[in-house]
Order: C-alpha cells, then structure tokens, then sequence
C-alpha cells in the first residue's frame, strides 16, 4: 500500500485529503506545516508528498527546497496543492523541485488520478 504525506495547514483541507486517498486505498500520514513535514519526513518515507505553499514556520516552497537538498529523498514526487495560480509561484515550485500542481479546490477523482501517475 502506497504512503501519502500531506502538508496542509488548513484542518479541513487536511480532513478532505485524507479521506480522499484512504477511499483509494492510500495510507495517509499528515503534518501541519512544512517543519511538521520535515520531522513525519524523518519517520518514514512516503511514496508521494502533497504540500499546500502558504503555511506558517515553513511554506510549501521552503519545504521542496529542503527536501530536494536530501539525497534520501530527492527521488520522492511532489505534488502542489494551493489556491495560488500565479506563474511565478509555478515556476518556484518547477525550479525548487515540485512534481506537478493542483489547484483547490480539487477535484477528488483528478487528485488520485495525479496521485497514481506519479506514484507508477
């Protein structure tokens, strides 16, 4: 079963996620923030990140920067989950290391789908 870590600091956004994914047979771990993030990171490496860029202590961005300088990790897909739309934000996301973008509110069935196409 593949492992899912969310990074959302929005309790619903992080309720709506979770059941999403475990409705399709995902394991879901979730952290608050991307600090909180880095320290789940450090209990067990999922098979997919989904982080939302505006968060307290730790954005989004700042996160996949992080990640990305750990060879450990490096390999992981990340996926963006945000309201933002902005291109300059995209083009952070692409450069700092995110696999794709999706934008809330999200689709259920297009969430997954993105999930397993980067999960295979």
């Amino acid at each position: 079963m593949k492992t899912i870590l969310t990074i959302d600091d929005s309790r619903t956004m992080r309720e709506m996620l979770r059941r999403t994914l475990q409705e399709a047979g995902f394991m879901v771990t979730q952290a608050e923030d991307g600090m909180d993030g880095i320290e789940k990171l450090a209990q067990g490496r999922p098979d997919v990140i989904i982080t939302d860029v505006n968060m307290p202590r730790m954005d989004g961005l700042t996160f996949i920067e992080t990640v990305r300088l750990d060879e450990a990790y490096r390999g992981i897909p990340i996926l963006v989950l945000t309201t933002e739309s902005d291109a300059e934000k995209k083009a952070r996301a692409k450069n700092a290391g995110a696999t794709g973008w999706i934008v809330k509110p999200f689709d259920p069935p297009k969430l997954v789908s993105a999930v397993n196409r980067v999960a295979a």
